[in-house]
């Protein structure tokens, strides 16, 4: 082909492209949609939460049997049917975890009506936190739900529950606050006990949300904002899911 006419080939696909192609990718950068689905197989906003998957399934709540702060063995089981925040603390911690207590004491009020809201708390620190010591953790910061159980028994357990469970880091540091680091993140959970969560604003899920920066504080020294705002809302779309839905 002349080579005449092979420039003007090219030109006019090159032009074509700009026409047609040029300005849909740059409305897509404008309304921040260029990730329309994240690689976790994720469900679009609009449609509800999305799922958390890991090897192309979607993650469950890993089986757990502790003692709550009534003695009683809690199972994941007991959780069934119940939309709720998952957390890992320790009564004593003297950095993030009473502000982590007061916003789930905020968004136990707020679904006080609701029969089907609860929290799984679990204590990383199960040789101090008794029963006893987690009885009278609750009632100094007003926990009165009694779906909200707060948990403890055996310390591997936990922990591995924690890291590998979760994978919401905790572990023993002699330098950290208290003796202990741990995330500060909650996690939240559907009715048949899988790990849900909204997504960003590029399609890629939160997986979990901070717990540890509340609505009144706006956003942290390192520029983190709160999300419990985002994760009442969260839990009021999933409260409206029917059991055995998804």
């Amino acid at each position: 082909m002349n080579k005449k006419y092979t420039y003007v080939w090219v030109s006019l696909i090159i032009l074509i492209f700009g026409i047609i192609v040029v300005p849909r990718i740059v409305e897509r950068i404008k309304s921040n949609s260029i990730v329309e689905m994240d690689r976790m197989n994720t469900v679009p906003q609009k449609k509800g939460l999305s799922y958390i998957t890991l090897d192309g399934k979607k993650r469950k709540v890993p089986s757990f049997q502790l003692m709550n702060q009534d003695s009683l063995l809690i199972s994941d089981k007991d959780y069934i049917g119940k939309v709720y925040v998952v957390e890992f603390f320790f009564t004593s911690c003297p950095s993030i975890c009473p502000i982590m207590t007061d916003n789930l004491v905020s968004l136990q009020n707020h679904f006080k009506a609701e029969e089907d809201f609860g929290v799984a708390s679990f204590t990383i620190t199960p040789d101090y936190d008794t029963p006893k010591v987690l009885k009278r953790y609750a009632e100094k910061n007003g926990i009165t739900d009694m779906d909200w159980h707060l948990m403890t028994g055996d310390k591997d357990v936990i922990y591995d529950l924690a890291n590998s469970g979760f994978n919401i880091f905790a572990a023993e540091m002699p330098d950290a606050p208290g003796g202990f680091e741990h995330s500060g993140l909650f996690a939240l959970v559907d009715r048949q006990g899988y790990i849900r969560s909204r997504m960003d604003k590029f399609g890629n899920p939160l997986v979990y949300y901070r717990g540890a920066i509340t609505k009144e504080m706006g956003e942290n020294d390192h520029g983190e904002v709160e999300q419990i705002s985002i994760l009442q809302e969260d839990i009021a779309k999933l409260l409206k899911e029917e059991y055995g839905s998804n």
